[in-house]
């Protein structure tokens, strides 16, 4: 145990410091801090030793150098039972610190402000802060570092149980929460500042970031995500797993469970995979999804009808699936939902009356997300990392080529978008059957794309005479059109660019089939 008799104090979240500060100065430590947060302390009636009157040196240059010195970091570093260290300190009158409390100047929270300086960008990367906290847990043993309010509420009843007094273990598992902070913290920094143009812009002009899919990608590939929470196992029970977050709060790593069983590693594989098909459809829209691929998608006036035309594409594989939602879910889609069995819905919300519905089935798994924005996509191999942008890849009815003699009707248009959509949220080699915003027939992740056409019309239960049909990758021949003409389709999107493409032309035109190129593929492995 080791007694806080001196407390330096520099935060810039000053939640929760007045109260820490007076559980401090009951057991009888000394109060040094610095600038906003001595005005703070003051404010709230506690004894407060400016860093200048500790250092004999006043804070200077707008407050860039106000902690950088040996006052203090001598009074951080010096290891007690070091007998040489001992006597320096004294020759000089050096007093020491035994607790650090610092969090550090908000420098991603400055870089996502609109309209933001790049000097201000600059200014908010912090100095001071950092050398502190690694100074204080490099010398564990003797100083507490503290860089997150959260532990005051573990501190204060550490401190009360131990009259003013820490263990060394407290003291450990702080100085590692403490170096974990400023790597990351520096690796944000880096990350951003690698973004922003070469030449720096005048001091006045705005940092402005490029967009998620414009962003180029990093010459060094810096991530650092703390764990969210430990999975029972991954995709089968001999795989370790965790769910590590980038602390947005958005997105699957973010999500809100509300109610049901512990959520599994192919849970949230599968959640991320429907919450982001239904985020790519702008009317109210429901994915249902087995295995990553869906098996039913549809958008319409309302999520309960949405959810019915979902349903009828193949309620076989639905079962046990998970439900991807792009509206709140109301009463009435939940007690259509609540008769099928699934394993978790995800939707930005769920109204009190879906809530009640819903309870009903106390291992659903329900889960509230909120939309994230699109980031690089990374994926591991054997040595390393891949790294891609995100599909931010939309195409409208007005960047459509008509390739066929015969145009498609304003429906089959609507209709080939909808399936196109789909396409991209599906495994490669895909082939999409739709009609009316509702797929009827999904092929999915075959090795041919003409075996993909048969697999999606074989799985069709609706109808597929009059439908439309997506390919997310050019025919390379016309056997897979022959095919889905066959099967009922009158209209085909495809992204075009094989060297057979007028061969699969031709036939289109043989076969009465509307045809038309995006010039964008959406292979998805």
């Amino acid at each position: 145990m080791k007694p806080i008799r001196r407390v330096l104090l520099s935060v810039t979240d000053k939640s929760g410091i007045v109260e820490f500060a007076r559980v401090l100065t009951k057991y009888g430590a000394e109060l040094v801090s610095t600038g906003g947060t001595a005005r703070t302390l003051r404010e709230a009636g506690l004894t407060v030793l400016d860093i200048s009157e500790l250092t004999g040196f006043p804070e200077m240059l707008d407050g860039r150098v106000k902690t950088l010195h040996p006052k203090v970091h001598g009074g951080i570093l010096h290891i007690r039972s070091n007998a040489e260290h001992q006597k320096a300190v004294a020759e000089h009158g050096i007093q020491p610190i035994d607790m650090v409390v610092v969090n550090l100047y908000a420098f991603e929270a400055t870089l996502h402000k609109p309209g933001v300086h790049f000097a201000e960008v600059i200014e908010n990367i912090d100095i001071g802060g950092p050398s502190m906290v690694r100074s204080a847990a490099k010398n564990f043993e003797d100083v507490a570092v503290v860089t997150s309010v959260a532990d005051y509420a573990s501190l204060t009843d550490e401190l009360q149980a131990n009259q003013g007094q820490l263990s060394r273990a407290t003291r450990w598992r702080l100085a590692q929460k403490a170096f974990a902070l400023t790597a990351a913290y520096d690796m944000t920094i880096a990350n951003a500042l690698e973004t922003l143009p070469a030449d720096p812009p005048a001091a006045t002009a705005t940092a402005v970031l490029p967009k998620a899919c414009d962003e180029p990608l990093p010459a060094t590939l810096r991530v650092v995500y703390p764990k969210a929470m430990s999975l029972r196992y991954g995709e089968n029970p001999h795989q370790r797993a965790a769910l590590y977050a980038n602390g947005s709060g958005t997105g699957i790593a973010g999500l809100h469970q509300l109610q049901g069983k512990e959520l599994s590693y192919n849970n949230l594989v599968d959640l991320d995979a429907c919450w982001e098909l239904a985020q790519e459809l702008k009317d109210p829209a429901v994915a249902i999804i087995k295995h990553t691929n869906p098996c039913g998608v549809a958008t319409a006036a309302t999520i309960v009808e949405a959810y019915e035309k979902a349903l009828a594409c193949d309620p076989v594989s639905a079962f046990g699936a998970v439900i991807g939602i792009n509206r709140e879910v109301d009463g009435e889609a939940a007690a259509k939902i609540v008769k099928l069995f699934v394993e978790a819905i995800v939707a930005p919300a769920f109204s009190s009356e879906a809530k009640e519905i819903l309870s009903a089935k106390k291992n659903l798994r329900l889960v509230e997300v909120k939309p994230a924005p699109a980031a690089p996509v990374m994926k591991h191999v054997s040595g390393g990392m891949l790294m891609q942008d995100a599909d931010c890849g939309r195409i409208e009815a007005c960047e459509l080529k008509i390739v066929s003699k015969r145009p498609p009707t304003q429906n089959e248009i609507d209709a080939l978008l909808f399936a196109w959509r789909v396409a991209k949220h599906v495994k490669s080699n895909a082939i999409v059957y739709a009609r009316n915003g509702q797929t009827l027939g999904i092929g999915a992740g075959q090795m041919s794309r003409v075996d993909a056409a048969k697999f999606g019309a074989m799985k069709a239960i609706l109808p597929l005479d009059g439908c439309v049909a997506a390919s997310d990758a050019f025919f390379p021949f016309p056997d897979g059109l022959e095919v889905v003409v066959g099967a009922g389709a009158t209209a085909v999107i495809q992204p075009g660019g094989s060297v057979r493409d007028s061969e699969v032309i031709a036939a289109a035109d043989r076969l009465n089939t509307a045809m038309v190129f995006t010039g964008m593929r959406h292979f998805r492995h």
